[in-house]
């Protein structure tokens, strides 16, 4: 069974590993600003759709340390894989494609050879929205 008043410290130990507010964590993970409230209180227990976008948005946390409390956060099998576990904060920001500090190349060289324009670039997102650039 899972305890509200535990849930909420392991909850709240998670938003402040990635450096979320409580907005921000009901923004990252599309649910409403008083569902996360209610947790972190421990007003309420999660529900098997929270507990799971948890498990798929943050792959450092655990099913068993988030639910029960056993083990360890973030899990010692990441940071065995990856030596250092990346917080989506440090994570480097994505290149300006039209920034004037990046050189645009005229042509590009397709996968026959020679040289080819570019007409458009996509770029494909997790959720499975998308970005379309073009020339």
């Amino acid at each position: 069974m899972v305890n509200s008043v535990d849930f909420a410290a392991r909850l709240e130990k998670i938003m402040e590993y990635y450096g979320l507010t409580a907005s921000a964590l009901a923004e990252e993970m599309d649910f409403n600003r008083s569902t996360i409230s209610h947790l972190v209180s421990g007003r309420n227990k999660p529900s098997l759709e929270f507990v799971m976008k948890v498990l798929q948005r943050f792959t450092e946390v655990k099913l068993d340390w988030l639910v029960l409390g056993k083990g360890t956060f973030p899990s010692s099998e990441n940071l065995k894989q990856h030596n250092t576990v990346s917080k989506p904060s440090d994570q480097k920001k994505p290149l300006d494609l039209f920034s004037e500090d990046i050189p645009t190349p005229e042509k590009n060289n397709g996968p026959i050879g020679g040289s080819k324009d570019i007409d458009r670039i996509v770029i494909f997102y997790l959720d499975g929205s998308f970005k379309s650039y073009e020339n």
